[in-house]
């Protein structure tokens, strides 16, 4: 159970913060998805529904960081 929690919250939080530190979100979503690569290398990641949880996370993650996103400023002519 508590493993089903932190990959409904940890991947999309982890996207947000590396998007926010890079200012970029691919490379946030880059950052976040060899993390939990190297976790499921590792074993941790053990059935499909995980799996499932983990991506739902990352894709609300990644729509999460492109708001928190700065917005370019106008260019006033």
């Amino acid at each position: 159970m508590i493993q089903y929690l932190s990959a409904f919250f940890l991947p999309g939080l982890a996207v947000m913060l590396f998007a926010r530190v890079t200012y970029n979100r691919v490379i946030g979503l880059a950052l976040t998805v060899a993390l939990i690569a190297a976790s499921a290398y590792k074993g941790y990641t053990d059935s499909w529904g995980l799996i499932i949880v983990d991506a739902f996370s990352l894709t609300v993650g990644f729509w999460g960081a492109s708001k928190l996103m700065p917005k370019p400023p106008e260019k006033s002519t």
